[in-house]
């Protein structure tokens, strides 16, 4: 089965932006845990090493196989439970990242937006924060992330996110 794409175009304070949804029926404080507790975190996307309060973790990616290096990110802002803005650079690309949570009547919302400085590489990572997310939702719904596969998302997810770039360019 090919997951929609959910990933939507915004421009904010001149920058290009990419944002994503998900909701849970579970508190602010769980989805906060799943999202910043490096066990937690491991379970859907990385591990990280390192004291987070000194504004600098080493990440090293769970679902990508054996043999990843672990990348350095920043911590930009930390207000728990609602904000998490951390930054890094890998292979050139610039990874800005800010999640946002937002919790009514039991119902957590998840906002998480990437901004890029150009289009590049808004094809691949675009099916992939929608890969991670999901898993996000499995993790914290108590589900096993084992029936998530990447290749049902890219290149499915493709086209969508070229036509996302291309907004982007249209907006410069």
């Amino acid at each position: 089965m090919i997951p929609e794409p959910t990933g939507r175009y915004r421009k904010l304070s001149e920058r290009n932006v990419i944002e994503f949804e998900r909701e849970f029926r579970a508190s602010i404080e769980d989805v906060w845990a799943a999202v910043t507790e490096s066990d937690r975190l491991g379970r859907w996307f990385g591990t990280y090493t390192g004291d987070p309060e000194s504004g600098r973790v080493e990440l090293v990616m769970t679902a990508e196989g054996d043999d990843v290096a672990s990348t350095p990110w920043n911590i930009v802002e930390c207000t728990p439970p609602r904000i998490l803005q951390v930054v890094s650079e890998d292979e050139g690309l610039v990874w800005d990242l800010r999640v946002e949570l937002s919790e009514v009547d039991g119902l957590t919302k998840l906002v998480m937006r990437q901004i890029f400085d150009d289009t590049g590489g808004v094809e691949t990572v675009g099916p992939g924060w929608e890969y991670y997310l999901d898993r996000l939702v499995a993790v914290v719904v108590g589900a096993g992330v084992e029936d998530i596969y990447f290749d049902d998302y890219y290149p499915a997810q493709a086209e969508h996110y070229r036509r996302i770039a291309e907004q982007m360019t249209d907006a410069d």
